[in-house]
């Protein structure tokens, strides 16, 4: 079947700056994959991007830090997550303050400076493990954000400390919590989510968390995980609600998507491709108009096709992701050195430049 062309009103709307309709956004996804790149790239490349002295656009960042999973217990028991464990499982953990000063320590000596913090729901942890493990950081790692607790697991310390949300963010800012990832977003539809995660928090629970965060002057990232049991009407209405709550508080600092990764999971679904994934990462670069950067995301993709999310949209390569555990229980499992990720981008034309989690430039 030959694709349509892109629609000369949609595409003028694009190239003109403005803002597309979630019909137009249905309409682009028909769009052949080249057209619809190039949208995205002129995008990317119209969006107002940070001076970086001069070079704007011509850089492309990237963040030296390290995944540390406190916890692998959890109640939750997605359907598509191959990492968690219960109480009863004998590799089941809950992390030492030695095991992660140990893990931070290896982090600075790369030149890394934050720390993705997140765990399972773990049904007994108190309140006083997290206060006194982020201010365990904070004393002895002063120069290390902490990125840390996705909007699942803030409903989750809402329900077993008893406090309010917003409650429970303003304890653990003022304990040394630096930003909030947007894990745990995967397409916030309550449809889709239902089948796919019923245990975890909704929709409109997770947009909350970040709005309360955002409040407090915590930003935050936005994710989405497709590629199972939704349709392309459910991952448009996704970014909606996202451009939306960005419209409100102007606190997401970028967008990060990804396929879902089926090995040793238990939902039953057939994955897509690169293709798709380029395709859904350049839809919503042109859609999320007030999102100031989207990632690539190589993790799940690989090397090649990070550096071709460089020419659909994407201005970030990510993260060096010195440790990561979650995807790769999942069967996808690949690393790059700062070298490497230099390199990559180098070779798209771009500067390569280490950036903060706020994507001030490090060098």
């Amino acid at each position: 079947m030959i694709q349509p062309l892109v629609n000369v009103d949609i595409k003028s709307k694009v190239l003109a700056g403005e803002r597309i309709t979630p019909e137009d956004a249905i309409a682009l996804s028909h769009a052949p994959l080249h057209e619809l790149g190039a949208l995205a790239d002129a995008r990317r490349h119209a969006i107002k991007a940070p001076a970086y002295d001069g070079k704007g656009n011509q850089v492309v960042t990237y963040i030296v830090d390290r995944n540390i999973n406190y916890t692998n217990v959890c109640n939750v028991y997605c359907k598509f997550c191959a990492f968690y464990r219960t109480e009863k499982d004998a590799d089941h953990y809950v992390i030492t303050h030695e095991q992660l000063s140990e893990k931070i320590r290896e982090l600075e000596a790369i030149g890394g400076t934050q720390v993705l913090l997140q765990g399972g729901h773990h049904p007994k942890l108190t309140i006083d493990f997290y206060i006194d493990m982020l201010s365990y950081i904070k004393s002895h790692h002063p120069t290390i954000n902490v990125h840390g607790f996705s909007p699942p697991e803030f409903n989750h310390f809402s329900k077993v400390f008893n406090m309010p949300i917003a409650e429970v963010i303003r304890r653990f800012r003022e304990a040394g919590l630096g930003s909030i990832p947007g894990g745990g977003g995967e397409i916030l539809v309550d449809r889709v989510r239902d089948r796919i995660a019923p245990l975890k928090c909704k929709s409109d629970d997770w947009l909350e968390v970040m709005r309360q965060a955002h409040l407090q002057g915590l930003n935050s990232s936005a994710t989405m995980m497709f590629g199972h049991v939704e349709t392309m009407e459910d991952r448009i209405e996704h970014l909606t609600r996202l451009r939306n709550l960005q419209d409100e508080t102007h606190g997401f600092t970028a967008f990060i998507c990804w396929t879902f990764q089926p090995e040793n999971t238990a939902l039953k679904a057939t994955p897509v491709g690169s293709h798709e994934y380029l395709r859904m990462q350049a839809l919503a670069r042109i859609f999320l108009d007030n999102f100031p950067n989207v990632q690539a995301s190589w993790v799940t993709q690989g090397p090649k096709i990070g550096q071709l999310a460089l020419q659909f949209g994407a201005n970030d390569f990510g993260s060096v992701m010195m440790e990561e555990n979650v995807v790769s229980s999942a069967g996808t499992a690949f690393h790059l050195t700062v070298a490497e990720i230099k390199r990559l981008i180098g070779e798209m034309g771009y500067e390569a430049h280490q950036r903060n989690n706020w994507y001030k430039l490090l060098n």
